[in-house]
């Protein structure tokens, strides 16, 4: 099972906006400043002219301001706004390229598995277009559980029998006559597999399919048939042996129609030789003679069956690349053969079990009643808008023509009687208000209404995107191969991307807000390549990943710790905003995509780690720093409360049983249970649940250091004096490169993941150390990799549907054929479309959250009414 780890997601609150003074204001919501706007560029231009023309003089300071009034004017027309506008007008034309190949070139993802594909790497088969599911035992003998299965041919058909029994019962042994029909059945099942040897297409194999034409009983459910090769080894491939064997088939394709109305029908097409390995006896099966065969086969059965019968040719096109590592020159490498068993399993079953990562041959999903219901929700937004907007557009006409058609100077008065100035004066705004037309005070609303709505339809457009890349059947998906080059080399590249793009902070504090950002964008990027190349099929990044994640946990209570130490801001308000920004994007994919809210695990985590922090700070005592300075016992308390903390999570920690029954409670289970399972919250929980209570003790260590004096943070300084900085830099090293030794030499992921909780910290702890202990380090931040961790949390749940596809289990592809293309294409759109998303969850958020308590109470019973409505219609679909 593959392990998903998330991106990081940012958190409302900075760490470093909390903790850079006592009294600094922390703003609440993430903010896109429009320095990072362009995207091809990241750089502050006036910051680079400023620090060169510092040094610079005459001619070189000439040079610098044309490159700065140039790079003015190419961010004038390479904005973010272009950038969306281009990815926008790349999305329509995919989409109506994609929407035509599969009208006229045809769209059906069963053909593609069945005719083509290519080889990732060893072993490892891609059809064309589509995901091929790697089934288990279980599963294929759930699927054709009570069901006839039969093999037809020669030995090369037998191969291919033994290798789809052997899906189904790994135990299988290749044993038994070679020349004689073979039986499998699986008792459990009822499931029966059936080899029947006929090597050639004869009058005997025409009267064994007359008989199941005959008897339904006996016919079965899936018949894969083909054979050429004793034909042309017998008859020492003559040229009247193909005309006879065209004849063979032409008489019998009647009743391989027949058969293909009930049943489904493979021809399987004749593999390659390799004609220097074969024996003195079958030197006459030569490629050019299976290529003639295979013509023979297809021209008679596609005119005659009305290609009810389907060809199994992707087999053939791997063996092309295989046949010189076969034994005898004829028969298939084992590899080879169970690529070709695999597709037919797919072909049959990935229709009826449906699998995730199976997108070949399987129809669209039937839309939900919520998805229908969401659907029109976002519909009757674009028409409130586009009626607000006529409204609007209306009024403001009327405005037009009576101040243009008010009559001349002559006929009006130039000021206002001395009775109605005095009326206006004595009357003030009332009268104004009088004097307002009921249009124009509906204009108004009108305005006022139009920008939340706006924000609303272009989130329904986003929606639609993401329905299409991953419940519909417009553009193609791809499974992952995870090759180290696949995983470094774009790791290098934005690593150098990183360390060029890299600006001055703007403050020189142990994490301030330039470097929080820097962490959690670099940290992203490095697990959107994890996620893409399925890099968790190799440990030792899989373990390094996982310190990342509890990184972000660790930010999570360092930045909200901080904040309520500081500021005592425990009102309604700032709950509903950190609340509204982690969950928004998520609540409408849930009901978009039809997924259940656990499915986007890290957000439920972070979600409930946040709950946690405010429920330790918040219940009494109220512990604030200004009261410890006050009093020394205070810190005291607060040590007491982070230690009952402490005593919990190991509680719950300790004790399944109790933690599962907690969390499968209706209808807190509808937000936990993950395929009406609660395992997987239970192990995502338990995996990073020290990470959090981190983050809160560094938090108060620092914020203690800080309040003492014992921190030298001014720009250019070092931490701590110098001895203790080299010591404390030293041990750092030292301890960041023992985590990774251990990471390197663990044996498997149930061991390492029994150890992570207890020593991920060391790994934080010492990467924060190494980033801020030398003063110039502090001094200096990457814009590139700043810029991502501002949008972090939109790219961590985009990436699910509209970069990766089948629910992060596949890769979405835009631009068939050119994989390189294809990940520049869809990472541009992603972006893009995770940066637009970010901006309408911040509008939103300050309309749906108001500051008086009042309004908010009732917008807040207003969402209660509808998430249980959610709940109800999701418990009975």
């Amino acid at each position: 099972m593959e392990e998903k780890e998330p991106l990081i997601a940012p958190e409302d609150i900075d760490p470093s906006e909390a903790v850079a003074t006592v009294g600094d204001a922390t703003h609440l919501t993430t903010k896109t400043d429009s320095a990072y706007a362009p995207v091809c560029s990241l750089l502050d231009y006036s910051a680079v002219a400023g620090r060169l023309s510092a040094c610079c003089h005459g001619g070189a300071k000439m040079a610098v301001l044309a490159y700065s009034l140039g790079k003015r004017e190419i961010n004038q027309h390479f904005s973010i706004k272009n950038a969306k506008l281009l990815s926008f007008t790349a999305v329509l034309l995919l989409i109506a390229f994609h929407s035509a190949s599969r009208y006229y070139g045809g769209g059906d993802t069963c053909e593609w598995l069945l005719s083509s594909g290519r080889y990732l790497g060893e072993n490892v088969w891609q059809p064309y277009g589509c995901m091929m599911h790697k089934y288990k035992s279980t599963e294929a003998k759930s699927c054709l559980s009570r069901r006839k299965v039969a093999f037809i041919g020669d030995s090369r058909i037998r191969q291919l029998f033994y290798s789809y029994v052997k899906i189904i019962d790994p135990d299988t042994r290749e044993e038994g006559n070679k020349h004689e029909n073979i039986p499998f059945e699986d008792w459990d099942s009822s499931l029966k597999v059936d080899f029947y040897w006929y090597a050639e297409v004869n009058n005997s194999l025409k009267e064994h399919l007359r008989s199941w034409t005959e008897n339904v009983s006996a016919k079965p459910d899936v018949i894969i048939i083909g054979a050429a090769t004793w034909s042309i080894k017998l008859h020492s491939g003559s040229s009247e042996t193909v005309l006879q064997y065209k004849a063979n088939i032409t008489a019998m394709a009647p009743l391989l129609e027949t058969l293909a109305e009930d049943s489904e029908v493979y021809w399987v097409l004749q593999d390659p030789v390799s004609e220097d390995l074969l024996s003195e006896s079958r030197k006459m099966i030569t490629n050019q003679q299976i290529d003639m065969y295979n013509g023979a086969a297809v021209s008679v059965l596609k005119r005659l069956s009305d290609s009810r019968v389907r060809f199994l040719q992707a087999s053939r096109e791997a063996a092309l690349e295989t046949i010189s590592q076969s034994a005898d020159g004829l028969h298939l490498p084992e590899s080879t053969r169970d690529v070709g068993a695999m597709i037919v399993m797919n072909a049959v079953c990935n229709k009826v079990l449906q699998p995730i990562d199976g997108s070949c041959c399987q129809a669209l999903p039937a839309p939900s009643a919520l998805q229908i219901l969401t659907a029109g929700g976002f519909l009757l937004c674009g028409v409130c808008f586009l009626a607000l907007h006529v409204l609007g557009y209306r009024q403001q006409q009327q405005r037009g023509h009576m101040g243009m058609g008010g009559g001349s100077k002559a006929a009006r008065p130039p000021h206002p009687p001395p009775a109605a100035l005095e009326r206006d004066v004595e009357s003030g705004e009332r009268d104004e208000k009088k004097k307002q037309p009921p249009s124009a005070a509906m204009a108004m609303a009108a305005l006022s209404s139009r920008g939340p709505l706006l924000a609303v339809c272009k989130m329904g457009v986003i929606m639609a995107y993401f329905y299409l890349c991953d419940r519909g059947n417009v553009f193609m998906k791809e499974q992952k191969f995870y090759t180290h080059s696949t995983f470094f080399i774009p790791l290098i590249y934005i690593l150098v991307l990183g360390v060029f793009y890299n600006e001055n902070s703007k403050e020189t504090k142990l994490l301030n807000r330039e470097q929080t950002d820097e962490w959690k964008g670099w940290m992203q990027l490095v697990i959107l390549i994890y996620h893409i190349s399925g890099a968790s099929a190799f440990l030792p990044v899989y373990m390094h990943v996982r310190v990342l994640v509890a990184a972000y946990l660790f930010q999570t209570g360092y930045g909200h710790f901080s904040f309520f130490w500081l500021k005592g801001d425990f009102g309604l308000y700032r709950v509903c905003q950190v609340l509204f920004r982690l969950n928004f994007l998520v609540v409408v994919l849930c009901l978009v995509m039809d997924r259940p809210y656990q499915f986007y695990y890290f957000v439920p985590l972070v979600t409930f780690w946040f709950a946690v922090i405010y429920g330790t700070m918040a219940l009494w005592p109220q512990i604030q720093q200004k009261q410890a300075n006050a009093n020394a016992v205070w810190n005291v308390g607060i040590l007491m409360k982070l230690l009952c903390l402490l005593i919990f999570i190991c509680f719950f920690a300790y004790s399944q049983g109790l933690f599962e029954n907690v969390f499968s409670v209706w209808p807190i289970s509808k937000l936990f249970e993950l395929q009406g399972s609660i395992h997987e919250w239970w192990f995502r929980w338990k995996l990073d649940r020290f990470a959090v209570i981190y983050g809160m003790v560094f938090a108060f260590a620092y914020l203690a250091l800080q309040k003492c004096q014992l921190l030298s943070e001014s720009k250019g300084e070092p931490l701590f004096s110098t001895r203790v900085s080299n010591c404390l830099l030293f041990v750092s090293v030292v301890s960041f490169m023992t985590y990774s030794i251990w990471a390197s030499s663990c044996k498997n992921k149930t061991e390492c993941n029994e150890m992570h909780p207890y020593i991920s910290v060391v790994q934080i702890l010492a990467f924060v150390l190494i980033r801020n202990i030398p003063g110039y380090a502090r001094s200096l931040y990457s814009s590139f990799f700043a810029w991502f961790g501002r949008i972090s949390l939109e790219l961590f749940i985009c990436q699910y549907h509209i970069w990766l596809a089948a629910d992060t289990k596949g890769i979405l592809v835009l631009v068939p054929g050119n994989p390189s293309l294809n990940i520049i294409v869809s990472t541009f759109i992603f972006v893009c479309v995770a940066h637009e998303i970010s901006q309408i969850t911040n509008d939103l958020a300050q309309v749906a959250i108001p500051k008086e308590n009042g309004p908010l109470l009732r917008r807040l019973l207003m969402l209660a009414a509808f998430l249980a409505l959610v709940l109800l219609l999701s418990r009975h679909q």
